[in-house]
């Protein structure tokens, strides 16, 4: 192909906001010429363990699409998961990157609201709009569920990509692209917390202290939790978390755990978020959790656990799920970190350019790193 036309639209923006609007505006065109790269690359897991570079043409653009190029993509636990052949959703071949700041080059024709050059990030789910799930405000549990980087056949590590441009939210000036890169991980927290209920003034137990538990404990902290207690197998981590604002932490090897977190937090747990999700921190949970407490499963579990029914029946425990998040989680997560109780220093641990990205994916898969990001 030398050359393809695409409608672009130009548009004032709100501060973060999802960018794609239901009125017209001003159109101009957009000329890829025969000067214009053609090719473009991105990273591909095609096995288990197998990290690899591809080149290939640029892909279509769709009429309700939009075309980014990258600028910063962080490496998310799911990856690592899934570059292991371990994730239970995300199944090889796929191409990585859902947690992706880019800056928009062109829009299709169907596309309004939307301003070349603006600075986004994209909300990687893709609900279907007409689901029971989307009906009622769900749609990060849209029966059709889509996954940009995440099984679809697109994804954000990429010099540039396609995406629903329904799906884009502008990033506020004054933010830097690695804040920005933070949005999508830190929403995920945001919206566990928010499904768990008011944490202002409530004892908490985080466990594990990896990327998604640290974000947590920013938020709950963000949201006035009186006392927060967090458990790791990793003493690194550990120290992070201390340093990060948990009011203790302890080892999540210790066979009384579970106990010395009670002791810790001078009471039952109102709240526990396991961000594990293997049997014996669930179980960990459950006997840490108070009555009438709640026990949240952040953590992407491998595969099923036993649950006590009894005992959750008997001290009326709720056990949620919580999965992703939605448009006013972002908006959230966006506000936690420009207040500065998230930052960048703490949480973004190393950085590799996209040829790289094998050793991205190695150095985050270690276990030792808080946040890995690719840039382009």
């Amino acid at each position: 192909m030398d050359t393809a036309t695409y409608s672009l639209s130009v548009s004032l923006q709100k501060p973060f906001a999802r960018v794609a609007a239901s009125v017209p505006k001003r159109t101009q065109e957009f000329t890829m010429s025969s000067s214009t790269p053609q090719t473009r690359r991105r990273v591909h897991i095609p096995s288990p363990d197998v990290v690899e570079i591809v080149s290939e043409a640029l892909p279509e653009l769709g009429d309700d699409e939009a075309l980014v190029s990258m600028l910063v993509a962080g490496v998310c636990g799911s990856d690592t998961h899934a570059m292991h052949g371990h994730h239970p959703q995300m199944k090889l071949p796929y191409y990585p990157g859902h947690e992706v700041v880019g800056v928009v080059e062109a829009v299709g024709r169907n596309v309004t609201g939307v301003t070349v050059g603006t600075r986004v990030t994209p909300e990687p789910t893709l609900p279907c709009g007409e689901c029971k799930m989307c009906r009622t405000g769900r749609e990060n549990i849209c029966d059709n569920l889509e996954f940009f980087g995440c099984g679809f056949r697109e994804g954000g590590m990429a010099d540039v990509f396609t995406v629903r441009a329904d799906r884009l939210h502008a990033i506020p000036d004054g933010m830097s692209d690695l804040e920005a890169a933070l949005i999508e991980p830190l929403a995920t927290p945001v919206h566990a917390v928010r499904l768990a209920g008011d944490v202002k003034g409530k004892t908490v137990a985080i466990l594990g202290a990896g990327t998604i538990a640290l974000l947590v404990l920013a938020t709950v902290r963000y949201r006035g939790a009186r006392r927060v207690v967090m458990t790791d197998v990793l003493e690194s981590k550990r120290a992070l978390a201390l340093k990060l604002g948990a009011d203790a932490v302890l080892d999540a090897a210790d066979p009384d755990v579970a106990a010395q977190v009670v002791a810790q937090l001078g009471e039952t747990a109102d709240f526990v978020f396991d961000c594990v999700s293997i049997q014996p921190t669930f179980d960990s949970a459950v006997e840490m959790v108070g009555k009438g407490g709640t026990i949240v499963v952040v953590g992407v579990p491998q595969k099923s656990v036993v649950v006590p029914l009894p005992t959750l029946q008997d001290r009326q425990v709720r056990v949620q799920g919580a999965a992703t998040y939605v448009a006013e989680d972002y908006a959230d997560a966006t506000e936690i970190i420009r207040s500065g109780a998230v930052s960048t220093s703490d949480m973004i641990s190393s950085s590799y350019p996209m040829a790289e990205s094998a050793a991205a994916f190695a150095a985050s898969a270690g276990g030792h790193e808080v946040k890995v990001v690719i840039t382009a």
